[in-house]
């Protein structure tokens, strides 16, 4: 009997890094079908457009990770149409300018229910279909790093050892981002720990589930190979940086492509890779 067709799929890649993650895995090239992904079916059927201007050619499907229903459908989809799923690239995420006025406690409600509930619902609903062998990228940064609760108010010990305990569960993870939201509304958020960021919080909250999920799918499916890794792409050239990024697309979808074909077997699990590949050490650094 063939094997199934190996299927990879990247959110939010209708532009930026990726995109530059579809167009390297295409280029490598990756040995399946390669899933393009956005909110906007417009904006993605063009990237697939301009993917096809270089002779490369993915596949398109509508993905809004802000939408459980969206979610659902997309995991229907790939469920029904391919039976599995061997890559999953987790690169959607949003963030608020440095010169946007929204009340702060706002700004925290809707980065952290976008970056880290939504990326934890798609994670939800595609992760029963990881098949023996996958690999999963969440695309964190630099920012993500646990350094970012920095040692400037009286709760940040206590909450860099919660966030990096060996016994930090998805569900209490879930509660300190809802505490940080709650704490932001009320302009308290720094004296108990957090940075005076909200696109920080959700990255270090990323960074802090992927070693939650490692032990997870070790302990429910051990012998299966499926390695879930971190990564911080780089300060990259893209809308998302305002083009102030000294990266290029191509240099920022490096780690998060070379974390995506890892090899059988590979030793790293759980783990924070910087944008050339480095392995860092999440908890203690250094950057």
């Amino acid at each position: 009997m063939a094997s199934p067709t190996k299927v990879a799929v990247v959110t939010g890649a209708n532009k930026g890094i990726g995109f530059g993650i579809v167009r390297a895995l295409l280029q490598h090239p990756y040995d399946g079908i390669v899933y393009l992904t956005a909110r906007d079916t417009t904006r993605g059927e063009a990237a697939l457009e301009e993917l096809a201007k270089s002779g490369l050619t993915a596949r398109f499907h509508q993905l809004d990770i802000d939408s459980l229903e969206s979610i659902q459908a997309f995991r229907d989809f790939i469920k029904t149409e391919h039976g599995g799923l061997d890559v999953l690239v987790n690169n959607a995420a949003i963030a608020f300018k440095h010169a946007a006025t929204d009340p702060f406690g706002y700004q925290a409600q809707e980065t952290i229910r976008v970056n880290y509930f939504g990326t934890l619902n798609v994670c939800h609903e595609l992760f029963p279909l990881l098949r023996p062998g996958a690999r999963v990228v969440q695309v964190s940064s630099s920012l993500g790093h646990l350094s970012q609760i920095n040692g400037q108010s009286p709760g940040d010990a206590e909450l860099r050892k919660q966030l990096s305990s060996d016994d930090l569960t998805e569900e209490k993870l879930g509660d300190l981002m809802n505490t940080f939201i709650r704490l932001a509304k009320e302009g308290t958020h720094h004296s108990a720990g957090w940075p005076n960021s909200t696109y920080n919080v959700s990255k270090v909250g990323l960074s802090a589930l992927t070693r939650i999920q490692q032990r997870e799918i070790d302990a429910t499916r051990p012998c299966q190979d499926i390695l879930i890794n971190s990564c911080h792409p780089g300060y990259v050239n893209t809308d998302m940086t305002s083009h102030q990024g000294p990266l290029s697309i191509a240099e920022g979808a490096v780690a998060p492509t070379w974390l995506a074909l890892l090899p059988p077997n590979y030793p790293l699990r759980g783990g924070y890779v910087w944008y050339d590949k480095r392995i860092v050490d999440w908890v203690n650094g250094p950057t």
